[in-house]
């Protein structure tokens, strides 16, 4: 499984939803909508800060990834992205890869 970290804002219509229904009742739909496409919730938190929720979700693959992303944004109550993590040993193996790469002007 892959992990993801999911963040957005709601809309003026998400905000009345969420003001309506309260906070926890959305972990039981994230759940949900996360198990339709084969994965897990791991937490889930709002903020007062730039962003309204920050989430960190198992997934199988990117294709599951965007296919939450796109149902979400579709809704139309929030906006949401996702940002792929990677675990320390992950990076371990990234930073030995060599890349034939220039810089530009270089």
């Amino acid at each position: 499984m892959k992990k993801y970290l999911f963040y957005g804002s709601y809309t003026p219509e998400g905000y009345k939803g969420l003001l309506n229904e309260g906070g926890s009742v959305r972990i039981g739909v994230a759940q949900q909508a996360l198990q339709s496409v084969g994965g897990s919730l791991e937490s889930f938190y709002y903020s007062n800060g730039e962003q309204d929720f920050y989430i960190i979700v198992n997934l199988p693959d990117h294709v599951s990834s965007t296919a939450i992303t796109l149902a979400g944004n579709a809704s139309g109550t929030f906006s949401i992205r996702a940002v792929a993590l990677l675990t320390p040993e992950e990076m371990d193996a990234a930073v030995k890869m060599k890349v034939d790469f220039r810089p530009p002007g270089h």
